[in-house]
């Protein structure tokens, strides 16, 4: 069955499917790669990157405050960020380049907390990535350069934000970054403090 959207007197036909993606469970199974069905023809490509009958029918949220764009060149780690009240759920979208993708568990009490998940998001397959709250998350570039769309489920607070360094010797994070090639960082990441020190989430807002 092909369904046909519109815009103007432009169209493009889709085949109409119930659920146009997979939601699977990364090694921490609260963090979800999303994996669109991709359908490709002489012109390019279409996929569905947000269904609400999917997300509702995963426990996923449908609603997000705030919509941001990041650009970096080759090279740039950003991370690792949270904020300790209001927590953000990130859906991250690559939609140029190829990134490599850290998600640190910081809720207390949670069976994994101290583990991370990472995953290389490729904008070739429609890198797709939920991150609840009570996650510290950062991603290194490993294309020319990434664009990423990410939606968030709070407004962004500067009073709230924290970052723990990005090479904690506890979280120990096997980042993919060359030998002799230190990764580009801000000033606001280079002062990470250790995750022994930092502020963790204990699900609560005030």
């Amino acid at each position: 069955m092909v369904g046909s959207l519109s815009s103007g007197s432009a169209s493009l036909d889709v085949p109409s499917l119930p659920t146009p993606m997979r939601i699977i469970p990364a090694s921490i199974p609260d963090v979800k790669r999303i994996v669109p069905d991709v359908f490709h023809d002489d012109r390019g490509s279409f996929s569905v990157t947000f269904s609400l009958n999917a997300f509702e029918s995963a426990g996923l949220p449908t609603a997000f405050a705030q919509h941001n764009h990041s650009h970096s060149r080759r090279g740039v780690l950003r991370g690792l960020h949270y904020q300790i009240r209001q927590a953000q759920g990130k859906l991250l979208h690559v939609v140029r380049g190829t990134i490599y993708d850290v998600s640190a568990d910081i809720r207390r009490g949670s069976k994994y907390f101290g583990q991370w998940t990472g995953q290389t998001l490729r904008a070739e397959e429609e890198g797709v990535l939920w991150i609840p709250p009570g996650f510290a998350h950062g991603f290194y570039v490993l294309s020319d350069s990434a664009d990423i769309i990410y939606y968030v489920t709070d407004h962004y607070s500067p009073r709230d934000e924290r970052t723990i360094a990005w090479n904690d010797s506890d979280l120990a994070i096997d980042w993919p970054i060359p030998a002799g090639e230190p990764p580009i960082l801000s000033d606001k990441d280079r002062q990470g403090v250790p995750f022994a020190e930092a502020d963790m989430y204990d699900g609560r807002e005030t």
